[in-house]
C-alpha cells in the first residue's frame, strides 16, 4: 500500500526557511498537499529502514522508580503518594524529577538520529523562531513525526504519565487537559541558543531533557520567574530529567554557551486551547478521577 511513498517523500522540496519563518501561504499549501504522502512515508520508513530490535520505544526507557510508582497508582490510585514522593518542587509550581533512565536514553536518541537521517520532510516549531533541528510531535501539527511506534510512545508519555501527575499537582487543570501538543527543541551556540521570557499556551507543560550522560553543555539554564515577587530561580537539566509546571509560569532559556541541549516539550490544554482561569482554586479531586483518561477526541487545534 505504501510502496514508494518513502522515495516520493524524500524527493519533495521543502519550503525555504524564510518562507516558513514568515508562514507564507505556499508553506501551508505544501503541508496540506503532502500530508498523506508524508504520513505513509513514515510507516514505510519504520517498516523497512529502522532497526526495531535495537531502538524499541517502550516504558523500559523511563526511570524505573517512576515507572513502578505510576504503574501502582494506575492499579490503585490511593498509592499515588509514591509518585508524588519522586517529584521535587524547586520553584513555585515547578517540579523536577527523573523521567528517562539515563542509561537507556541512548535507545531513544539512536531512534531520533535515524529520524533525522530519514530525509522525510518535518516541520520545525514556528512558535519558537523556527528551531532548526526541532520537530512537531503531535498529530494535530502538519509535518509531524508520524512514525507509528513513536506515536504510540509519545501518547503513552502523555496519557499514562503526564496527565495524571499534572492533575495530582495541579487539580485545577482537570477538564483543561484533554488535548495534547508536543515538539522537540534543540539548542546550540550561535544559532538556536535561547528563548526570551514567556508563558506557554498550555494548562501544564512537561519539559524533558534528552542529553546522554557525558553530553555536557554550559549555559542554557531555565529561569523561572516568581509570579508575585519576580524573583528568578535558575535551573539546569541533567540527562533524562524533567520539569513539570503550570503553563502560566513565566520562564526563559538562557543562551547555551557550549555543547548542545535537546528536549521534548509537551503541553496539555482544553478544547480549542481553553486554559484554567488565572488563580483558579485548587479544589480537591478524588484520586480515582485523576488516574483516568478523558474520552475527548483530538479537536485539531494547534497553538502554532
Amino acid at each position: 500500500m505504501f510502496a514508494n511513498q518513502l522515495q516520493l517523500a524524500r524527493a519533495l522540496e521543502l519550503p525555504t526557511r524564510q518562507a516558513m519563518l514568515y508562514r507564507e501561504q505556499s508553506v501551508q499549501h505544501f503541508w496540506n498537499s503532502n500530508t498523506d504522502l508524508i504520513t505513509n512515508a513514515w510507516s514505510e520508513w519504520e517498516a523497512t529502514s529502522t532497526d526495531s530490535s535495537t531502538f524499541t520505544l517502550d516504558d523500559t526507557l523511563l526511570d524505573k522508580n517512576l515507572r513502578e510508582a505510576v504503574k501502582q497508582a494506575w492499579e490503585d490510585p490511593s498509592k499515588e503518594l509514591a509518585v508524588k514522593a519522586l517529584l521535587h518542587e524547586v520553584a513555585p509550581d515547578v517540579f523536577q524529577f527523573q523521567f528517562f533512565d539515563p542509561e537507556r536514553l541512548a535507545v531513544l536518541c539512536g531512534y531520533l538520529e535515524q529520524v533525522w537521517n530519514s530525509q522525510i520532510p518535518m516541520r520545525p516549531p514556528y512558535g519558537i523562531v523556527l528551531n532548526r533541528r526541532g520537530a512537531m510531535l503531535d498529530s494535530r501539527s502538519e509535518g509531524y513525526l508520524a512514525a507509528p511506534s513513536f506515536q504510540a510512545f509519545y501518547n503513552e508519555i502523555l496519557n499514562t504519565y503526564m496527565r495524571p501527575i499534572s492533575r495530582m499537582l495541579f487539580p485545577e487543570v482537570m477538564g483543561f487537559d484533554t488535548q495534547t501538543f508536543g515538539f522537540s527543541i534543540y539548542y546550540e551556540p550561535n544559532t538556536d541558543s535561547s528563548i526570551r521570557p514567556h508563558t506557554d499556551a498550555s494548562a501544564v507543560t512537561l519539559n524533558i531533557n534528552l542529553n546522554l550522560p557525558g553530553e555536557e553543555f554550559t549555559g542554557s539554564q531555565v529561569d523561572f520567574y516568581h509570579p508575585y515577587t519576580g524573583d528568578i530561580k535558575s535551573l539546569t537539566f541533567k540527562p533524562g530529567t524533567a520539569m513539570l509546571h503550570r503553563g502560566n509560569i513565566a520562564h526563559a532559556a538562557k543562551p547555551i554557551t557550549s555543547g548542545e541541549r535537546t528536549n521534548f516539550v509537551l503541553w496539555l490544554y482544553g478544547e480549542r486551547g481553553r486554559l484554567p482561569a488565572q488563580g483558579a482554586p485548587r479544589i480537591p479531586v478524588d484520586a480515582k478521577q485523576r488516574w483516568t483518561n478523558p474520552n475527548k477526541p483530538n479537536d485539531g487545534y494547534a497553538p502554532f
